[in-house]
């Protein structure tokens, strides 16, 4: 790295290749679309996460896909799920992803059996709602070590694999609208979300020579198990009926109405697909509107 000639404050990356010269990957239809295509899908076991998994199945990879040993049996819901839907293989891998040794060799065990790794989709996370006046150390430093170094130690171990094959990757991260804006009672969690934005586009500027891109997926109000815990969390807070939460988000959203989790998977399929080969260090907004930038 260094400064730019006619702005101190500006600092630029050296080239890694020759001026000119493109990254060529080992073989054509790399980044996912070569003749063997291997994923990863963290945080798997429900919602966004196992969607994604059934996805990309179904886009034809075959699938690796992993969550906390306390979730095994709703992993292997989704794993028979891949199986039902989409007859591709899958394996199951359990890893605490704020633990760089589980990290390590979860990557390592997906490219041992299924033998290689294309595509890595860091969506394991977690969020707790609290006004930020009465914000705890322990809740800032579970939620980082999740949603931030959890990320980073996936793109790590991942992206170090990718480099080894040389073919190329794909790497996609779980951003949120919260990580473009801020809301009440998420602190913490908006932090993190915003971090994961700017790893991933550091990321993406230094494995781009690799042939690897970087990206995330940022959702809005996505109806899931955490969706529905929030709702049940104001409406008793308010003395409403259960559901009148997410009614009153889907009010404020243009398109009328909260996401599906399919609604964010198809966005990873195009992030992990040959359409997106020239994108890189981006968030997608998915989220009917909700947010413009």
């Amino acid at each position: 790295m260094s400064m730019h000639k006619d702005d101190p404050t500006v600092f630029t990356t050296t080239d890694r290749l020759p001026h000119g010269q493109k990254f060529v990957p080992a073989e054509d239809g790399v980044n996912g679309h070569g003749p063997q295509r291997v994923a990863l899908v963290t945080g798997a076991g429900q919602g966004i996460g196992r969607a994604i998994a059934v996805r990309l199945a179904k886009d034809g990879f075959d699938v690796a896909v992993s969550d906390i040993p306390s979730n095994r049996a709703r992993l292997q819901e989704t794993a028979e799920a891949i199986k039902s839907d989409a007859g591709r293989r899958v394996i199951t891998v359990y890893a605490d992803v704020s633990k760089e040794d589980e990290v390590k060799a979860m990557v390592d065990t997906v490219a041992d059996e299924l033998g290689g790794l294309d595509v890595m989709v860091a969506n394991a996370g977690m969020a707790i709602l609290e006004e930020f006046i009465e914000s705890k150390l322990p809740t800032w430093e579970k939620t980082f070590a999740i949603n931030v170094c959890g990320v980073m130690l996936c793109y790590k171990y991942a992206a170090k694999q990718m480099i080894k094959q040389g073919r190329g990757g794909r790497l996609i991260g779980a951003c949120s609208i919260a990580g473009k804006r801020g809301d009440p009672n998420s602190a913490a969690y908006c932090a993190s979300k915003f971090a994961v934005r700017g790893l991933s586009q550091s990321a993406a500027i230094e494995l781009a020579p690799h042939g690897i891109n970087v990206n995330c997926y940022a959702p809005g109000a996505i109806h899931t198990e955490f969706l529905d815990k929030v709702d049940e969390k104001y409406t008793q807070e308010e003395g409403k009926e259960r559901g009148a939460y997410i009614k009153q988000r889907a009010e404020a959203i243009p398109l009328g109405r909260v996401g599906q989790p399919e609604d964010v998977s198809g966005i990873v399929s195009f992030l992990a697909g040959p359409d997106s080969k020239f994108v890189t260090g981006q968030a997608i907004t998915v989220d009917g509107g909700t947010l413009f930038d």
